[in-house]
């Protein structure tokens, strides 16, 4: 459809005549009739209704004319940006964070897309990883960052950070385990554990490690709550895995003693998860690479303790979907 004949027709409401509106566009009245019929035949729709004093708008009009001020206010927009030199990323984009990641990614992420993209609306929800991917699959979320991603036909999946997972336990426990500075797998065997429920990935690579080297789990309760279970392991009631980052805080307070898993080492790791879709959208891939920087610079800087960052050189605009 023609952007200037609507805007000929926009003149036309507004002004509540042929001959004003021809007078205010310096074109021939007969000529302005032509591009008015023209759109209204083009629609199969009256927009206008002519009386003796003028025109008025039918409901049909009305509702055209709306949309002709959100075209020009977009047009108008353009043409701003582009006398800056680019155009303004805008939209709103939903984001799902683990409970622990979110306490380290949500603040200083929002902080830097009010600044670099202030038009883009973030939506931030919380919810533990299993979640977050049932989200993604019912089209709840644009992006999502998962702990130990499971590969799910139609997902896009790229790994950003490593944790090393430590036994938390109270300040003193009075098993020795306080006094070594890290411990292997087999001596987790026997003692009290506070997990969550399976599917719960922090379980899932638990029990995958424990089965791997011939350990057996005393799970004691299982709570889904990280924070409950922190206040659980706090008063002596049984020790729980998690990372690092998610007790710092409680360990460098003497409320939580943490121990390093060595012999070998759980990993858990962070990635960016998205349906594949969703990458062929410039405001989800501006927000997935905004968080991916971010991301890298908090475990470079040592602000996300205990994280290394996976292939710095790995990106989210390159393919990594799994099927």
């Amino acid at each position: 459809m023609d952007s200037r004949k609507l805007r000929y027709f926009a003149e036309v409401a507004r002004t509540g005549s042929f001959s004003r509106a021809a007078e205010e566009l310096r074109i021939a009245q007969p000529a302005l009739s032509r591009r008015v019929r023209e759109i209204e035949d083009e629609l199969g729709q009256k927009l206008l209704v002519r009386h003796g004093r003028g025109v008025r708008l039918t409901p049909f009009g009305a509702a055209v004319l709306g949309r002709v001020d959100e075209i020009e206010y977009l047009l108008a927009q353009i043409r701003s940006e582009a006398a800056q030199g680019s155009l303004a990323v805008r939209g709103a984009v939903s984001l799902a964070l683990p409970p622990a990641a979110g306490l380290l990614v949500g603040p200083p992420l929002v902080a830097s897309l009010a600044e670099s993209h202030p038009d883009v609306v973030l939506n931030l929800r919380e919810g533990i990883s299993s979640l977050i991917h049932e989200w993604l699959a019912e089209k709840r979320i644009d992006l999502g960052l998962v702990y130990n991603a499971v590969p799910i036909e139609g997902l896009h999946i790229v790994p950003l950070l490593r944790e090393r997972m430590v036994l938390v336990g109270p300040p003193g426990d009075g098993r020795g385990l306080s006094h070594t500075p890290d411990i292997r797998i087999k001596d987790i065997a026997g003692l009290p554990l506070i997990m969550p429920t399976l599917p719960h990935n922090n379980r899932r690579v638990l029990e995958q490690a424990a089965a791997r080297h011939g350990v057996r789990l005393d799970i004691r309760s299982e709570v889904d709550s990280v924070a409950l279970t922190k206040a659980l392991v706090r008063t002596g009631r049984g020790y729980t895995i998690l990372t690092y980052a998610s007790v710092r805080d409680e360990v460098e307070r003497g409320d939580l003693s943490a121990r390093a898993i060595e012999h070998p080492p759980i990993i858990a790791t962070l990635s960016m998860a998205m349906r594949n879709e969703t990458m062929a959208a410039p405001l989800a891939r501006e927000v997935a690479l905004e968080i991916q920087n971010l991301l890298l610079e908090l475990s470079r800087s040592g602000a996300w303790p205990g994280a290394a960052a996976v292939g710095a050189d790995q990106h989210v605009g390159v393919h990594h979907a799994q099927s």
